[in-house]
Protein backbone atom coordinates (compact mmCIF):
# COMPACT_ATOMS: atom_id res chain seq x y z
CA UNK A 1 0.00 0.00 0.00
CA UNK A 2 1.06 3.68 -0.78
CA UNK A 3 2.10 5.49 1.89
CA UNK A 4 2.87 8.59 0.97
CA UNK A 5 -0.10 11.53 0.80
CA UNK A 6 1.19 13.27 -2.28
CA UNK A 7 1.80 10.11 -4.35
CA UNK A 8 -2.29 8.70 -3.56
CA UNK A 9 -3.04 12.30 -4.43
CA UNK A 10 -1.33 12.82 -7.70
CA UNK A 11 -3.29 9.39 -8.68
CA UNK A 12 -6.74 10.22 -7.40
CA UNK A 13 -6.35 13.12 -9.40
CA UNK A 14 -5.01 11.39 -12.34
CA UNK A 15 -7.89 9.31 -12.43
CA UNK A 16 -10.56 12.05 -12.39
CA UNK A 17 -8.98 13.43 -14.82
CA UNK A 18 -9.14 10.12 -16.99
CA UNK A 19 -12.67 9.54 -15.99
CA UNK A 20 -13.78 13.14 -16.88
CA UNK A 21 -11.71 13.15 -20.63
CA UNK A 22 -12.53 11.45 -23.75
CA UNK A 23 -8.89 9.17 -23.97
CA UNK A 24 -9.67 6.58 -26.97
CA UNK A 25 -8.45 9.19 -29.63
CA UNK A 26 -5.94 6.97 -31.40
CA UNK A 27 -2.86 8.71 -33.02
CA UNK A 28 -3.84 6.60 -36.40
CA UNK A 29 -6.68 8.82 -36.64
CA UNK A 30 -4.10 12.07 -36.93
CA UNK A 31 -1.86 10.53 -39.57
CA UNK A 32 -5.13 9.39 -41.98
CA UNK A 33 -6.70 12.47 -41.77
CA UNK A 34 -3.57 14.36 -42.36
CA UNK A 35 -3.80 12.16 -44.94
CA UNK A 36 -6.73 12.44 -46.48
CA UNK A 37 -6.03 15.98 -46.25
CA UNK A 38 -3.13 16.30 -48.97
CA UNK A 39 -4.86 14.37 -51.09
CA UNK A 40 -7.70 16.48 -51.00
CA UNK A 41 -5.46 19.35 -51.26
CA UNK A 42 -4.18 17.82 -54.74
CA UNK A 43 -7.63 17.28 -55.87
CA UNK A 44 -8.33 21.13 -55.12
CA UNK A 45 -5.00 22.25 -56.76
CA UNK A 46 -6.02 20.11 -60.19
CA UNK A 47 -9.54 21.59 -60.00
CA UNK A 48 -8.63 25.16 -59.67
CA UNK A 49 -5.78 25.02 -61.96
CA UNK A 50 -7.59 22.57 -65.19
CA UNK A 51 -11.06 23.79 -64.49
CA UNK A 52 -10.69 27.13 -64.04
CA UNK A 53 -7.96 27.60 -66.81
CA UNK A 54 -9.77 25.51 -69.51
CA UNK A 55 -10.72 27.74 -72.23
CA UNK A 56 -13.93 26.03 -72.46
CA UNK A 57 -14.94 26.31 -68.98
CA UNK A 58 -13.59 29.99 -67.48
CA UNK A 59 -16.85 31.57 -66.49
CA UNK A 60 -17.15 35.26 -66.33
CA UNK A 61 -15.53 36.26 -63.20
CA UNK A 62 -13.92 34.37 -59.96
CA UNK A 63 -11.47 34.83 -57.58
CA UNK A 64 -9.39 31.74 -57.39
CA UNK A 65 -6.26 31.20 -54.64
CA UNK A 66 -3.86 28.37 -54.07
CA UNK A 67 -0.73 29.13 -56.02
CA UNK A 68 0.90 31.66 -54.80
CA UNK A 69 -0.69 34.08 -57.39
CA UNK A 70 -4.03 35.53 -56.75
CA UNK A 71 -5.99 35.72 -60.11
CA UNK A 72 -9.40 38.21 -59.54
CA UNK A 73 -12.48 37.86 -61.68
CA UNK A 74 -15.83 39.43 -60.33
CA UNK A 75 -19.21 37.65 -60.52
CA UNK A 76 -22.39 39.88 -61.24
CA UNK A 77 -24.06 37.11 -59.86
CA UNK A 78 -22.77 35.85 -56.41
CA UNK A 79 -25.35 32.42 -56.43
CA UNK A 80 -23.61 31.67 -59.90
CA UNK A 81 -20.20 31.67 -58.06
CA UNK A 82 -21.51 29.67 -55.72
CA UNK A 83 -22.73 27.37 -57.84
CA UNK A 84 -20.03 26.98 -60.28
CA UNK A 85 -18.85 23.89 -61.77
CA UNK A 86 -15.64 24.55 -59.21
CA UNK A 87 -16.93 25.09 -56.33
CA UNK A 88 -19.50 22.40 -56.56
CA UNK A 89 -16.41 19.72 -57.19
CA UNK A 90 -14.62 21.80 -54.38
CA UNK A 91 -17.17 20.89 -52.02
CA UNK A 92 -17.51 17.44 -53.02
CA UNK A 93 -13.62 17.06 -52.00
CA UNK A 94 -14.23 18.86 -48.61
CA UNK A 95 -17.16 16.11 -47.87
CA UNK A 96 -15.47 13.28 -48.98
CA UNK A 97 -12.09 14.11 -46.80
CA UNK A 98 -14.34 14.88 -43.46
CA UNK A 99 -16.27 11.24 -44.69
CA UNK A 100 -13.39 9.45 -44.66
CA UNK A 101 -11.51 11.22 -41.75
CA UNK A 102 -14.77 10.66 -39.49
CA UNK A 103 -15.60 7.46 -40.57
CA UNK A 104 -11.32 6.73 -39.39
CA UNK A 105 -11.84 8.52 -36.20
CA UNK A 106 -15.07 6.72 -34.92
CA UNK A 107 -13.78 3.01 -36.23
CA UNK A 108 -10.23 3.93 -34.43
CA UNK A 109 -11.74 5.08 -31.38
CA UNK A 110 -13.78 2.31 -31.25
CA UNK A 111 -10.97 -0.66 -31.12
CA UNK A 112 -9.31 1.89 -28.79
CA UNK A 113 -12.34 2.22 -26.50
CA UNK A 114 -12.88 -1.29 -26.39
CA UNK A 115 -9.45 -2.17 -25.50
CA UNK A 116 -9.50 -0.08 -22.93
CA UNK A 117 -13.18 -1.37 -21.38
CA UNK A 118 -14.77 1.81 -21.90
CA UNK A 119 -18.15 3.25 -23.71
CA UNK A 120 -17.54 4.97 -26.79
CA UNK A 121 -20.89 6.77 -26.40
CA UNK A 122 -21.00 8.45 -22.99
CA UNK A 123 -21.49 12.06 -21.03
CA UNK A 124 -17.83 13.13 -21.77
CA UNK A 125 -18.16 12.15 -25.59
CA UNK A 126 -21.72 14.00 -25.62
CA UNK A 127 -19.97 16.83 -24.33
CA UNK A 128 -17.07 16.83 -26.54
CA UNK A 129 -19.27 16.14 -29.85
CA UNK A 130 -21.52 19.54 -28.50
CA UNK A 131 -18.22 21.89 -28.02
CA UNK A 132 -16.29 20.86 -31.29
CA UNK A 133 -19.42 21.17 -33.02
CA UNK A 134 -20.94 24.92 -32.31
CA UNK A 135 -17.70 26.38 -33.75
CA UNK A 136 -17.47 24.15 -36.68
CA UNK A 137 -20.80 25.07 -37.77
CA UNK A 138 -20.45 28.19 -37.33
CA UNK A 139 -17.68 28.03 -39.20
CA UNK A 140 -18.78 26.06 -41.89
CA UNK A 141 -22.31 29.07 -42.46
CA UNK A 142 -19.51 31.68 -42.46
CA UNK A 143 -17.54 30.26 -44.96
CA UNK A 144 -20.62 29.48 -47.20
CA UNK A 145 -21.10 33.48 -47.14
CA UNK A 146 -17.82 34.00 -48.14
CA UNK A 147 -18.11 32.17 -50.62
CA UNK A 148 -21.22 33.86 -51.54
CA UNK A 149 -19.86 37.23 -51.33
CA UNK A 150 -17.49 36.25 -53.73
CA UNK A 151 -15.06 36.53 -50.74
CA UNK A 152 -13.35 33.27 -51.75
CA UNK A 153 -9.46 33.87 -50.70
CA UNK A 154 -11.01 34.49 -47.18
CA UNK A 155 -12.01 30.60 -47.13
CA UNK A 156 -8.83 28.68 -46.28
CA UNK A 157 -8.35 31.19 -43.32
CA UNK A 158 -11.19 31.32 -41.81
CA UNK A 159 -11.56 27.22 -41.93
CA UNK A 160 -8.20 27.08 -40.11
CA UNK A 161 -9.96 29.56 -37.61
CA UNK A 162 -12.62 28.57 -36.85
CA UNK A 163 -11.19 24.46 -36.82
CA UNK A 164 -8.73 25.55 -34.35
CA UNK A 165 -11.46 27.43 -32.03
CA UNK A 166 -13.06 23.59 -32.54
CA UNK A 167 -10.17 21.66 -31.19
CA UNK A 168 -9.77 24.65 -28.28
CA UNK A 169 -13.24 24.19 -27.29
CA UNK A 170 -13.04 20.51 -27.30
CA UNK A 171 -9.56 20.32 -25.55
CA UNK A 172 -11.07 20.24 -21.84
CA UNK A 173 -12.98 17.03 -22.28
CA UNK A 174 -10.07 14.83 -24.42
CA UNK A 175 -6.69 14.84 -24.40
CA UNK A 176 -4.24 17.61 -23.48
CA UNK A 177 -1.93 17.58 -27.09
CA UNK A 178 -5.38 18.86 -28.19
CA UNK A 179 -4.74 22.47 -26.87
CA UNK A 180 -1.45 22.66 -28.66
CA UNK A 181 -2.72 21.60 -32.37
CA UNK A 182 -5.61 24.07 -31.73
CA UNK A 183 -3.61 27.02 -30.62
CA UNK A 184 -1.61 25.91 -34.36
CA UNK A 185 -4.18 25.87 -36.27
CA UNK A 186 -5.67 29.51 -35.46
CA UNK A 187 -2.37 30.79 -35.22
CA UNK A 188 -1.89 29.29 -39.22
CA UNK A 189 -4.90 30.30 -40.14
CA UNK A 190 -4.15 34.15 -38.80
CA UNK A 191 -0.99 34.13 -40.80
CA UNK A 192 -2.73 32.97 -43.77
CA UNK A 193 -4.75 36.13 -43.93
CA UNK A 194 -1.67 38.21 -44.75
CA UNK A 195 -1.01 35.46 -47.54
CA UNK A 196 -3.89 35.00 -49.18
CA UNK A 197 -2.69 33.90 -52.62
CA UNK A 198 -1.48 30.87 -50.52
CA UNK A 199 -4.88 29.70 -49.35
CA UNK A 200 -4.44 26.24 -50.50
CA UNK A 201 -0.44 25.71 -49.40
CA UNK A 202 -1.57 26.62 -46.01
CA UNK A 203 -4.67 24.45 -45.51
CA UNK A 204 -2.77 21.78 -46.52
CA UNK A 205 -0.35 22.63 -44.09
CA UNK A 206 -2.94 22.93 -41.49
CA UNK A 207 -5.30 20.02 -42.14
CA UNK A 208 -2.65 17.93 -43.59
CA UNK A 209 1.12 18.29 -42.25
CA UNK A 210 -0.12 19.56 -38.30
CA UNK A 211 -2.90 16.22 -38.15
CA UNK A 212 0.25 13.99 -39.16
CA UNK A 213 2.78 15.15 -37.02
CA UNK A 214 -0.08 15.11 -34.06
CA UNK A 215 -1.19 11.82 -34.99
CA UNK A 216 3.04 10.42 -34.88
CA UNK A 217 3.11 11.87 -31.64
CA UNK A 218 -0.10 10.86 -30.16
CA UNK A 219 0.99 7.39 -31.45
CA UNK A 220 4.23 6.78 -29.93
CA UNK A 221 3.21 8.60 -26.28
CA UNK A 222 -0.25 6.83 -26.12
CA UNK A 223 -0.08 3.77 -28.37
Amino acid sequence: MNSNPHQELKEIRSLMERSSRFMSLSGWTGIMAGTYSLLGALAAYYVIFQIKFSPASIPSEVEIYGSGRAVHYNYSDSTSELFSTQNLYLLGIAILVIILSAATAFYQSSIKARHQGVQLWNSTTRRLFVQVSIPLVAGGLFCIALLYYGNSGLIAPAMLIFYGMALLNGSKYTLKEFHSLALCEIALGLISLFFVGYGLYFWAIGFGVLHIIYGILMQKRYK
